[in-house]
């Protein structure tokens, strides 16, 4: 039996393939109400996929699915393997990705696949500004998302751009002081370009207190001074008892009960 042409794809372009519907059993409890155009649409990549086709028509279907679902990482997979057989320039993806991004930003396929496009590239010198931008975007609002924290973390490694990184996270907590997310983040450039010797731990730790000064009940600080401070005796760090003494002697704990 011959399917019914389109509604939402082009109709000649699809006369060849018959979709396939979506299997919900001979018993399904509760269906889903998805949208007309929702089934359609996936009926034909259920054909497609089926086919094993990568072809310019496959390749504009996945935009479409992506644009319905977002979250479905079959389809993502899938347009990573028609870029490739079709032989495109992945640094047109990664534009196209881009302007997805603002829309989806906690979205952990296209994070992903933001990383697959960087690898194709073997890198991008935009990369690290498109962050800058995205996590202190106004309209945003999302300094502290995850994705985008935990894709910057792959990219300085990955790319050894950690130059210039300590000087971007202040300017974060410029905005944000309680921004735990880039407190992570100092912490994480920190083991990863020094040796965390005493030394270097003094330094911070006496960075941290001057941080929990101005606002002594910053979690995030204070989760970072731990941190820096972990594995060693009180005694290791003795700025961190003067420090403690004096915020008592500013706000002394209640009396007992």
């Amino acid at each position: 039996m011959a399917a019914s042409p389109p509604i939402y794809l082009e109709a000649m372009e699809w006369d060849d393939t018959q979709p396939i519907p979506q299997d919900d059993g001979p018993d399904p409890v509760v269906l889903i109400n998805y949208s007309v155009e929702f089934v359609e649409v996936m009926g034909y990549l259920r054909a497609v996929l089926e086919k094993n086709e990568k072809s310019p028509r496959a390749l504009s279907l996945t935009e479409r699915v992506i644009g319905l679902n977002a979250a479905n990482y079959t389809v993502w997979g899938f347009r990573r393997e028609c870029i490739d057989a079709l032989g495109l320039d992945w640094a047109d993806e990664l534009l196209w990705v881009t302007e997805l991004a603002p829309d989806n930003p906690k979205n952990y396929q296209i994070w992903h696949h933001r990383r697959c496009c960087l690898k194709k590239l073997g890198g991008h010198p935009d990369e690290l500004e498109f962050l800058d931008d995205f996590l202190t975007d106004e309209d945003l609002d999302d300094g502290k998302n995850y994705h985008a924290w935990a894709h910057r973390q792959w990219v300085i490694k990955e790319y050894n751009l950690w130059e210039g990184e300590l000087a971007f996270l202040d300017r974060m907590l410029e905005l944000d002081a309680r921004n735990n997310s880039a407190y992570n983040q100092r912490f994480y450039v920190m083991k990863h370009t020094t040796d965390m010797s005493v030394a270097v731990r003094e330094r911070e730790i006496e960075w941290v207190l001057a941080q929990i000064a101005q606002i002594p009940n910053n979690d995030s600080a204070w989760a970072y001074l731990r941190g820096m401070a972990e594995g060693f005796s009180l005694s290791t760090f003795e700025p961190i008892k003067k420090a403690a003494a004096a915020l008592c002697a500013r706000d002394p704990p209640p009396p007992p009960p």
